[in-house]
């Protein structure tokens, strides 16, 4: 997505990952529910018979979009957060009886590293296994860490920050033939390959509408039929007991039309976006010395490029990029607060002082070869800029070792006078 601010400077929108613009079908779908169709869904009159048939046609979209056998699987919350909340909560306080241990992976979203932490202050134990360094969750370390009293566990389809795609169809066998629950989180990736709940065994799956060009606060959670979630909070009764509250309508049917579009769209805007994403992953691995890419090659979002650069720090790209009008991140927008390095590099083994100069490109439906073309043109320069500016660039740092050098020689010298 690329545009002209009112000073004439070219900006360039990377950063699909934090927010999408809400496309404008879905839009033109949610506007006359803001004023004109306003009743409540859970009212018996008339006003509230069309908020709740376009309720239930959204429900049917987004159980298309992830092949759900049944709309009533589909439960409607604010955002992806939440439903992960609701979904591994409540599954595991229902579960609770049975067993007292999850299992999850050191690289998941930091929301759902925070409900582990939660459990643990609960009582229960919860087992995080390290990926590799391309960050595939291991089936073998998965298989050793499932016990006789695991309940759950939670692996994200696609990495938020590297891009990479888990093995989610053998996950999702392997915990079916061991009699264990399995919880995905799928926001990245919803809307943009191809998921399918009953190919891959999921019993929890949480999604959300800004990731595919819907409103923010949206998403939903994926509850296979007889899987049994105790509400985590409690009201009247909506969404099946699990998100009580009523529902917001304009945002639940700008989902439901975006999910339709994405599952219509979404082969040919994804073979686009590869094309482009390899274009920048090429030229910047070609262009710039000492660039690495982050997770795996072609396993990998279609529309996710991350990289590391040795000797420069991330947000001092960030900015000098922001400058140059190019819009990109260095982590998890939900994280970007922290001064720390991303945990997923760092659990991926990838050394601290390089996973502070991660930089994470997510790019989008309106962006286009030009706009590859004026990153791929203005980031070399900026990388050459703040090496020269670095103190452990190799050639600051011989010259600081040089300098060094000479003054203790002359140090020396003096001493012998």
């Amino acid at each position: 997505m690329s545009f002209q601010t009112s000073g004439g400077k070219r900006r360039v929108y990377m950063d699909y990952s934090a927010a999408s613009p809400v496309d404008e079908r879905v839009l033109a779908t949610m506007m006359p529910f803001f004023s004109d169709k306003f009743g409540n869904p859970s009212s018996l009159h008339n006003a509230g018979r069309e908020p709740r048939k376009a309720l239930e046609d959204a429900r049917t979209k987004v159980g298309a979009l992830i092949n759900a056998k049944r709309k009533e699987e589909i439960i409607f919350t604010s955002n992806g957060t939440e439903a992960s909340n609701i979904g591994i909560k409540g599954l595991a306080m229902r579960m609770k009886g049975e067993g007292m241990h999850v299992v999850t992976s050191a690289i998941e979203h930091i929301s759902v590293l925070n409900i582990m932490k939660y459990l643990e202050k609960n009582g229960f134990e919860v087992t995080y296994i390290s990926p590799t360094g391309d960050g595939f969750v291991n089936l073998e370390k998965l298989e050793e860490a499932v016990r006789k009293d695991t309940v759950l566990v939670s692996i994200m389809y696609a990495n938020n920050e590297i891009g990479t795609l888990q093995p989610i169809d053998e996950i999702g066998k392997l915990l079916e033939e061991k009699d264990v629950l399995f919880h995905v989180d799928a926001v990245a990736a919803a809307g943009k390959v191809p998921i399918d709940v009953q190919r891959s065994r999921i019993d929890l799956l949480s999604v959300s509408s800004n990731d595919m060009y819907g409103p923010k606060g949206a998403g939903a959670l994926y509850v296979r039929d007889g899987t049994r979630v105790e509400a985590v909070n409690q009201g009247g009764g909506q969404e099946r007991g699990l998100r009580s509250g009523s529902e917001d309508i304009p945002a639940i049917v700008g989902f439901g039309a975006a999910a339709d579009i994405a599952r219509n769209e979404m082969a040919q805007q994804s073979e686009r976006l590869k094309e482009l994403r390899d274009k920048l992953i090429g030229g910047m691995l070609d262009g710039i010395e000492d660039s690495f890419l982050n997770g795996h090659p072609t396993k990998r979002l279609p529309n996710n490029a991350n990289f590391r650069f040795r000797y420069v720090e991330g947000e001092s790209m960030l900015l000098n990029l922001d400058m140059a009008g190019i819009s990109v991140s260095s982590s998890s927008p939900c994280t970007s607060k922290s001064l720390l390095p991303s945990h997923v590099l760092l659990a991926c083994e990838i050394p601290t002082e390089e996973a502070q100069s991660a930089v994470q490109f997510t790019l989008g439906k309106a962006n286009t070869a030009e706009d590859i073309d004026y990153v791929l043109g203005a980031f070399p320069g900026i990388i050459k800029k703040l090496r020269a500016m670095s103190p452990f660039s190799p050639a600051n740092l011989a010259e600081m070792r040089s300098t060094a050098g000479h003054r203790e020689k002359e140090d020396h010298h003096h001493m012998e006078e």
